[in-house]
């Protein structure tokens, strides 16, 4: 953050989280396994990988087929 001049705020802004959210990833409180907790931890370094550049979608789980799993 130092190198690229940026306060927590700032990153936290541009990234459309919380600030409580980027302090908790930079404490390692955080796993960072995926979504903005993972891009943002890409963007300072602090985990190998690569950031997807938008925000991805919920995808919710397929509905159940009409009558499975539903007790007569």
């Amino acid at each position: 953050m130092d190198e690229q001049g940026l306060s927590m705020a700032e990153l936290a802004r541009r990234f459309g989280v919380s600030t409580s959210l980027v302090d908790a990833i930079l404490r390692g409180a955080k796993p960072c396994k995926r979504g903005a907790s993972h891009n943002i931890a890409v963007h300072l370094g602090l985990k190998h990988g690569q950031a997807v550049a938008a925000r991805q979608p919920y995808r919710s789980r397929p509905a159940q087929a009409a009558g499975a799993g539903v007790a007569a």
